[in-house]
């Protein structure tokens, strides 16, 4: 196996053991690692994020005793499934003695091919996961103009509520929650960058950082008046770029809405 130059001899080490024991099991037919690992960009502190691909007739069996299987492998001190990522098919694992974060996504082999990103094939029995791969171009999620303009205006109303009523940490919440789903994703893919969230952003568009910084807030009402303020006007920024129906009445009444519920 050829590894990338990146990966840490700790995470190296949990990798072998995890494709040594794992392919033991003959149900599984495939494994693959994808994030960091596939565009050999990982350091110290990166996770493992791994595609396990299973017989069809197999994947029931196997999803019912996929604890036990992790279990199996050497060091693991936590686990706990992926609903809250909405993927309940994903067990988040961690091991010792490096604290070494591991993604195990288990998959029947044809669905292997819906992906998000590139995936490296760690081991397979034949060629089964690499030419499951094949049928499909991983696609990265991408933000929805449309979608966003449709809600932002009802999110901007949500917000001013929050503030006027004085629930200052509910209105630092929906910050993060508009930097993540439409500030950040809308910059990143308008530079032809992966929309993944806030996630490095801070390197991958250091320009674009700096405004997003005025976003940030303490939970008082001026700091979250003038967060919430930077929001719009980020927002009608990248609007701008987006050929998108804007609802310039909804626009017009929650943003006065905002300034007159929060005047201070």
């Amino acid at each position: 196996m050829k590894y990338p130059k990146t990966l840490p001899q700790t995470h190296k080490q949990l990798l072998d053991k995890i494709v040594q024991k794992l392919q033991l099991d003959p149900r599984i037919v495939g494994i693959g690692a994808s994030g960091s690992y596939a565009t050999d960009t990982l350091d110290k502190y990166s996770d493992l994020d791994l595609v396990i691909a299973v017989k069809p007739e197999q994947f029931e069996a196997v999803m019912s005793e996929r604890f036990t299987i992790i279990e199996s492998i050497e060091g693991k001190v936590a686990a706990f499934t992926g609903e809250h990522v909405g993927e309940p098919r994903l067990v988040i694992a961690l091991y010792a003695p490096d604290a070494i974060h591991v993604d195990f996504k288990f998959v029947s082999l044809p669905d292997a091919a819906i992906r998000v990103d590139d995936t490296k094939v760690l081991w397979e029995q034949g060629t089964l996961l690499s030419d499951t791969f094949k049928t499909k171009v991983p696609q990265y999620p991408q933000p929805e103009p449309q979608w966003i303009e449709d809600r932002f205006w009802i999110w901007t109303h949500y917000a001013a509520t929050k503030i006027a009523r004085g629930e200052y940490f509910e209105a630092l919440e929906f910050l993060s929650f508009l930097r993540t789903v439409v500030l950040s994703p809308l910059a990143l893919k308008q530079a032809n960058l992966t929309p993944s969230g806030v996630r490095k952003i801070e390197t991958r568009l250091p320009e674009f950082s700096k405004k997003l910084e005025l976003t940030v807030a303490k939970p008082t009402k001026s700091e979250l008046i003038i967060a919430f303020k930077q929001c719009i006007r980020l927002y009608l920024t990248l609007r701008e770029h987006e050929d998108i129906q804007r609802n310039v009445e909804a626009q017009k009444l929650c943003i006065q809405y905002l300034e007159d519920e929060t005047r201070l």
